[in-house]
């Protein structure tokens, strides 16, 4: 028997060897159409290349392409579990032709593959054409010869093909097989179509033609082949069996659950393992693709995958979490052929854990409440909405879990009277809002928000992706269009671009789009903290909302903030290790070129001090360890150890991330919703610039990383040569003869000081005021200019004078920069007659200041006008003059 993994690989090994370029499958994530919310074909991937949107390096392609259809109109979540076919993930096989080869060659191939290479019976097998396609048709006969009667022709859309409303489109051809008649059902084309006998296992798509708006078709110049082919249903063909959840992989996911939950997998049972099995692979791979639960868009639909499948669980019984041992058993189907399983493995199963872990907490009082409700009612009845929206609201029961419970009681659900809830709950909402202060201005932005829901943010995983434009806003409105020259603020369904939050500042760079469209992204807002909103100037061309735009993140600033921000949270963590856990964050800035953190501590950081922590955050960066994130409340992640930033807004889950080692422990372990390095190594190096007080028991570093600390350090090596060169002597022994000139200097400074002093007392102090003693009225006054001295040596030689003078007033002015500093000196058989302050004051306005003060034996003042000098002396001699 050929596995799953064996089909697989046999699949893209004969198409590799026709010349087709193996392709490994895209994320779940499509960043190529907004439009969707996962990839749900296998030629999403290339759909550019179909609209001739890109270019392709190969002309021909084959992939085994991961999707999942359970959101959206393609959401085949209700049927898991009760059919034999439908999955919310599965693999598409497919090769494609980009304008290389057409219908012929994709025929012969489909053809050869199935029944030479993998051997099924030809008589097993129906053709199907699009009823106007007589050259698929005649190809078929010539290529197959299948009789004409198992070439089917189909008149409706199911044969023709179509990627939109216009673009490339063109007729199909659809291979079934026949599980025999045994089963119920007829051939393509018949009443009974719809039931299990022939399935369709391989769909070939013609895309011939491009739809005009105006209703025209043109042959395309290049026409092209796009193929899918469901593995799951493939492998139940070549496994003999009818039902793909018999083949060998869900055979053994479903055991291992048998094991797990100590049950029998068939009969009552049957319909929860199944649900289990599928509803695993889609919850791994979309974890694994970079989705985590939330309440919201993508991570909404994976929640209600895992307690779609949690529920079941409960249902068979199982007391305990049980999921995430199941990985394991995937891992070991499926790793091989998609790496991503293995290395995302503890994510995978530590989400699982928690969601299901959560879930049950609420699990029993609302299939309580349930119970209750529908204790009364029979068959063919309706559960009112309301209680619904209690199921929802207060358990966290999504709305197709209520539903599914309901289907084995034949119950229905009153969905009008479920969306009229929640409508009124939104309602509620919305008036306390308005009423909690909240800034007029964010009204706009809480209006669009209940409108279209919030901004899922592509950023973790992607530096670029499509969108759907939301809404325009410009000068505080909504406007439906824009163009060239205009500003204005754009809101998109989906971004990767961060909006500033955290202390992290908002992305930058272009946005782009049909008819020349260009923008540039000057930043990214958060308003409410959930709207990601693109400032943005149009360069050319125009946007019109429902417009879809192509959002590249400007790349380089990307990785210097995602640097910084990842050594933001190692320094904090160095921080508290050197200087004790009172340090907490009081503020940060991550800015592409550096990082600001602001913390508690009383007292400056010596030298010592920050060369330890900056030499911890270094040791950290060489060790590259990966940085992991994991998915909390914040109540579980506080009490795991995680610390909390400040400024972040935290809902119902938070982000974790763990970054470093330290014997044998997680070094750093923080709340944030920031975007960040990979590996620490990412950082490349940490410096600290400068550490500094920003008030009372805050301090604030400023650091550099990457890049920019490398260069901060080359200039001050530069800088460091240039004195050692100016010195004449080596940049190691620049220091030392820095510290030797300092000191030469401080002792001329003092040499000369005292020679001023000593010219000023012996009478020649350089000014153009004498300095001999005279007689103004009957007090002894002596004034002086003196050039040059330091307004500091002004009070010794006051009193020298005092003491040369037993009796008498002494006036000094020394002039420095052209500024003049006035000095008055009282003796203290005067100062009842005469205070130094009303002297000082009267010299210091003569020198074009205000002021001046001391005591009424010495005080001292200033003026801007040293000029004026002898005008000083000449007042104060006025005063004494009376």
């Amino acid at each position: 028997m050929q596995t799953t993994n064996d089909i697989r690989r046999s699949f893209l090994e004969y198409f590799g060897k026709q010349g087709h370029e193996i392709v490994a499958s895209s994320p779940l994530i499509p960043h190529n159409d907004p439009t969707l919310m996962f990839v749900n074909a296998g030629m999403v991937p290339f759909k550019n290349v179909f609209t001739g949107a890109e270019k392709s390096n190969f002309p021909t392609a084959t992939s085994s392409q991961k999707c999942v259809r359970a959101g959206g109109k393609h959401n085949d979540l209700d049927n898991v579990g009760y059919t034999a076919r439908h999955h919310t993930f599965f693999e598409m096989l497919g090769n494609f032709s980009f304008g290389d080869y057409f219908k012929e060659q994709a025929i012969h191939n489909a053809w050869e593959l199935l029944t030479k290479e993998w051997g099924i019976a030809p008589d097993k097998l129906t053709a199907t054409v699009y009823h106007t396609d007589d050259e698929a048709f005649d190809l078929w006969r010539k290529i197959s010869g299948l009789p004409e009667e198992r070439i089917i022709r189909i008149a409706t859309d199911d044969n023709f093909w179509s990627m939109g409303d216009t673009g490339p489109c063109g007729p199909c051809s659809e291979i079934f097989y026949d599980h025999g008649d045994h089963i119920p059902g007829g051939p393509p084309g018949s009443p009974d179509e719809d039931a299990d006998r022939f399935v369709e296992i391989w769909n070939l798509v013609f895309m011939q033609y491009d739809q005009h708006a105006d209703g025209n078709r043109i042959e395309l110049p290049k026409p092209s082949i796009d193929t899918g082919m469901g593995l799951e249903r493939v492998a139940a063909v070549m496994q003999g069996v009818h039902d793909n959840y018999e083949i060998d992989l869900f055979k053994a996911l479903i055991a291992q659950s048998g094991s797990l939950t100590g049950t029998e997998t068939t009969g009552a049972n049957q319909a929860s393992h199944r649900v289990i099995a599928d509803h695993l692979r889609a919850s791994s791979f979309l974890v694994a693709d970079g989705v985590l639960p939330a309440n919201e868009g993508r991570g909404y639909v994976l929640r209600r995958i895992m307690r779609r499948a949690m529920r079941h669980a409960h249902l068979l019984g199982a007391v305990e979490p049980l999921m995430h041992h199941m990985v394991g058993a995937l891992t070991g189907e499926m790793g091989n052929a998609f790496p991503e399983l293995i290395r995302a493995r503890p994510l995978i199963e530590e989400t699982l854990l928690r969601e299901e872990t959560n879930f049950r907490r609420t699990l029993d009082n609302g299939l309580k409440l349930l119970d209750a409700e529908i204790a009364d009612m029979s068959a063919g009845d309706t559960l009112p909405g309301e209680t619904a929206f209690k199921l929802y609201d207060t358990f966290g029961f999504p709305y197709d879990l209520t539903e599914d419970a309901l289907r084995a009681k034949s119950l229905g659900v009153d969905r009008a009277g479920f969306d009229a809830a929640m409508a009124e709950q939104k309602a509620a909402a919305r008036a306390a809002w308005k009423g909690s202060g909240d800034q007029a201005s964010e009204t706009i932005w809480f209006d669009i928000a209940e409108r279209e829901g919030s901004t899922e943010f592509t950023g973790y995983t992607s530096e670029e992706g499509e969108g759907v434009v939301v809404a325009l806003v410009k000068d505080g409105a909504e406007i439906k269009s824009v163009s060239a020259g205009d500003e204005v603020t754009i809101l998109t369904n989906q971004t990767p671009f961060y909006g500033e939050s955290g202390g992290q500042m908002g992305d930058s760079g272009k946005l782009s789009g049909a008819d020349g469209l260009i923008a540039t992204i000057s930043d990214t807002g958060k308003p409410l903290g959930r709207l990601h909103t693109h400032n943005a100037k149009i360069i050319s061309g125009s946007i019109t909302v429902r417009d879809s735009v192509h959002l590249t993140v400007d790349a380089t600033r990307r990785t210097q903030l995602r640097a910084n921000h990842s050594a933001t949270h190692l320094l904090h963590k160095a921080l508290r290790h050197h200087l004790g856990d009172h340090v907490t964050q009081k503020g940060s800035l991550v800015a592409p070129d550096r990082l600001r953190f602001d913390f508690s501590h009383m007292s400056a950081l010596d030298g010592a001090q920050i060369k330890s922590v900056e030499a911890d955050v270094n040791a950290q960066i060489r060790g590259n360890s990966e940085v992991v994130t994991r998915l909390m409340t914040p109540d579980d992640a506080v009490a795991a150890g995680a610390l909390a930033l400040f400024g972040e807004k935290y809902g119902d889950e938070v982000r974790v991330l763990s970054m470093g080692r330290e014997h044998k422990v997680d070094y750093s372990v923080e709340l944030c919703g920031g975007t960040h390095v990979n590996a620490l190594g990412d950082i490349g190096l940490m410096v600290i610039i400068s550490e500094s007080a920003v008030s009372s028991g805050v301090r604030r570093i400023e650091a550099l990383t990457g890049e920019a600390a490398r260069l901060w350090l080359a200039d001050r090596d530069a800088k460091l040569k240039s004195i050692a060169a100016a010195l004449k002597s080596s940049p190691e022994e620049a220091a030392d003869r820095v510290l030797a000139l300092v000191e030469e200097r401080k002792k001329l400074d003092r040499e000369l000081t005292e020679a001023k002093k000593a010219l000023a007392l012996a009478g020649d102090g350089g000014g153009s005021a004498q300095s001999e003693v005279k007689t103004i009225g009957d007090v002894q006054f002596s004034g002086q200019v003196i050039q040059g001295l330091n307004p500091k040596e002004l009070r010794g030689l006051i009193d020298e004078a005092k003491k040369q003078t037993p009796s008498g007033i002494s006036a000094l002015i020394a002039v420095n920069d052209g500024r003049a500093t006035v000095a008055v000196g009282v003796t203290q058989d005067l100062i009842g007659k005469f205070s130094a302050v009303d002297l000082v004051q009267a010299g210091v306005s003569a020198v074009g200041g205000k002021g001046g003060g001391g005591r009424p034996d010495m005080a001292q003042g200033g003026g801007p006008d040293g000029t004026k000098a002898d005008d000083a002396i000449a007042a104060i001699e006025a005063i004494l003059a009376g």
